[in-house]
């Protein structure tokens, strides 16, 4: 049987039945309308469970109709679900980058960003995925060679970057280090990770 909330503090997979942290799960709960719905924050009441951090994972206990079978109720997960997951990991990281913006810790530009760099100011470097590459190499480039702990993302597109930053289509930004620097690249590293594509730090602290 799949662990549950209640039974012990380790947390098991209800897919691949491994334990693991629950950094590396998601918890999912059902509704009062007898939906599954996850639990991005591990809040909501009731009995749950939890699946890998991979749309992979979460598409897989759908199609085994594991929910209903492991929270013992005539819960329905609709089809949509792995994407829905996606789309609140996307939501919560965009959200972390609009605060970090409003407390002054986001530049904006290739120019700023490459300034930024050069003055070890980058926690997290984010490029447009729709970016053109040779932008992106260049600044990538610079941070890797630059000394402190950084990260590259690209898993936002341009128009999804100036929404959370209030303008229009930015390719690049940086994110200074800070306590939110250090959510906004946990939440990041959180969706890359269920997408399957998450990448490694770009520099380590030396």
């Amino acid at each position: 049987m799949a662990t549950v909330d209640d039974d012990v503090a380790e947390r098991t997979c209800i897919v691949c039945r491994e334990a693991k942290d629950e950094a590396d799960l998601i918890r999912f709960v059902s509704s009062p309308d007898h939906r599954v719905v996850p639990d991005l924050r591990r809040k909501l009441p009731g009995r749950g469970v939890w699946v890998s951090l991979s749309r992979d994972a979460v598409a897989e206990a759908c199609r085994r109709k594991l929910f209903a079978r492991t929270l013992r109720a005539a819960c329905t997960a609709e089809p949509d679900l792995p994407q829905q997951v996606e789309e609140l990991l996307q939501r919560d990281a965009l959200a972390l980058l609009s605060l970090a913006n409003k407390a002054g810790l986001v530049v904006q530009g290739f120019g700023k960003v490459e300034e930024a760099i050069a003055a070890n100011r980058v926690r997290l470097l984010l490029a447009a995925s729709d970016g053109a590459l040779d932008g992106r190499g260049k600044l990538a480039g610079r941070l890797k060679s630059s000394p402190g702990r950084s990260e590259l993302a690209e898993c936002f597109n341009s128009e999804q970057l100036g929404l959370a930053l209030g303008r229009l289509n930015v390719i690049h930004a940086a994110v200074a280090a800070g306590p939110l620097a250090e959510k906004l690249a946990a939440a990041v590293r959180r969706l890359e990770t269920y997408r399957g594509s998450w990448r490694t730090e770009v520099t380590k602290s030396v």
